[in-house]
């Protein structure tokens, strides 16, 4: 049985975490409200995860993320409240912005070879001070509907409910959405393997691979169904698999993407493959602070409001959500998916323990050994291979 413990450890921990915290707080873990509530309060960490991922598999490391959340964030107040402009002008200018701070990291560490740790720790402090600048040290707001809505709201009930048994009603489009990602899923994964049979390569057992597809879709389904219970789908959360799904295709199906991973995993032998490597590690940057502008107004959207402070520890729930997710430390190794997933893990055990009255020490705690765990089963696979 061919199961592949390093990519399917972090779905196993997970499930088992969300059973543990369900029974420890007697199912108010799982009640839709909290479920929609988790991915909410976590959507700009998941949004960061994604382009962090890419980062940490093309062998660097992002610091400034948090402040350039900050700073994007006062460059959309500004442009919107200030400036009047229309949102969706000052939401493109903000991507713009994420991106432009980006390139001019990524210059510095692909073209002039400054390590990415001493130009990423530079711009936290740089882009930090400039959001005190842009803010004059106070909030600006509040933000049009929309953007608050992008950050906060929830699809319409287009086609009414549907009843469920004892479950009651349910959003009926949130439904087929759900059995539209699991049947996309189910045929891409089919086709997957069609494939790796077509070039000899070895796959999961037939038994194997079912199960995993149906377990897959009894926990999507699960949670959609919550949520088509509650409110329907948060925005955001459409927004997060456009980006997930587009994020993978990209790494796994791009020649882009598999560049990323060829430099991670052998910066020498990439360089003599003919991959342009400098080219590939800017463009990176450019991306992660793209995203890092995109979770700059989705933060501020949430709070209605551009703080100087905002933005404060993200970079390290972005790093630690990559990691936990099975990046590996020295590069070449990760998923989209898995860093998503380790992005939930942080916020289930967020969500968790304040549902248990942990004190705050004891979050970080948690939080802290888990990461720990995660970068030890890396080395420890590692090893075994």
């Amino acid at each position: 049985m061919t199961i592949n413990l390093r990519q399917s450890g972090i779905y196993v921990a997970f499930a088992l975490i969300v059973v543990l915290f369900a029974f420890l707080t007697d199912g108010a873990l799982l009640q839709p409200q909290n479920i929609s509530n988790i991915i909410v309060q976590n959507s700009y960490v998941l949004i960061l995860a994604i382009g962090m991922i890419l980062v940490i598999i093309n062998g660097h490391i992002d610091l400034s993320v948090g402040s350039t959340v900050a700073l994007t964030g006062a460059i959309c107040a500004v442009l919107t409240v200030q400036w009047g402009l229309p949102w969706p002008v000052a939401v493109l200018l903000t991507l713009l912005a994420g991106a432009v701070i980006g390139a001019a990291q990524g210059y510095w560490i692909a073209y002039f070879g400054i390590p990415a740790f001493i130009v990423t720790l530079a711009g936290m402090l740089v882009f930090r001070a400039l959001t005190l600048t842009t803010l004059g040290n106070q909030g600006i707001g509040p933000f049009p509907d929309e953007i608050r809505s992008l950050a906060n709201g929830f699809t319409g009930g287009y086609l009414g409910n549907i009843g469920l048994g004892p479950l009651g009603g349910a959003d009926l489009v949130s439904l087929l959405a759900g059995l539209a990602c699991v049947a996309g899923f189910a045929l891409s994964q089919w086709r997957k393997r069609a494939a790796r049979l077509g070039y000899g390569q070895t796959v999961d057992p037939m038994p194997v691979f079912v199960l995993k597809i149906v377990g897959l879709a009894v926990v999507v389904m699960a949670v959609v169904v919550q949520l088509a219970r509650f409110r329907n789908l948060p925005w955001v959360l459409v927004l997060l698999a456009a980006l997930a799904l587009g994020y993978s295709l990209m790494a796994n199906n791009s020649v882009f993407g598999r560049h990323i991973y060829s430099i991670g995993g052998n910066l020498q032998a990439a360089t003599l493959s003919g991959v342009k490597v400098k080219a590939v590690t800017f463009w990176v940057f450019v991306n992660m602070g793209a995203l890092a502008g995109l979770a700059g107004v989705i933060f501020a959207g949430r709070l209605n409001q551009a703080g100087p402070t905002a933005g404060t520890a993200f970079e390290l729930d972005a790093i630690a959500a990559a990691f936990i997710g099975g990046a590996a430390v020295q590069g070449g190794v990760g998923k989209v998916v898995g860093a998503i997933t380790g992005g939930l893990i942080m916020g289930v055990i967020n969500n968790g323990m304040s549902l248990i009255g942990a004190p705050s020490e004891r979050v970080m705690l948690v939080k802290g050994l888990v990461l720990l765990a995660a970068v030890a089963y890396d080395v420890w696979t590692k090893r075994r291979a």
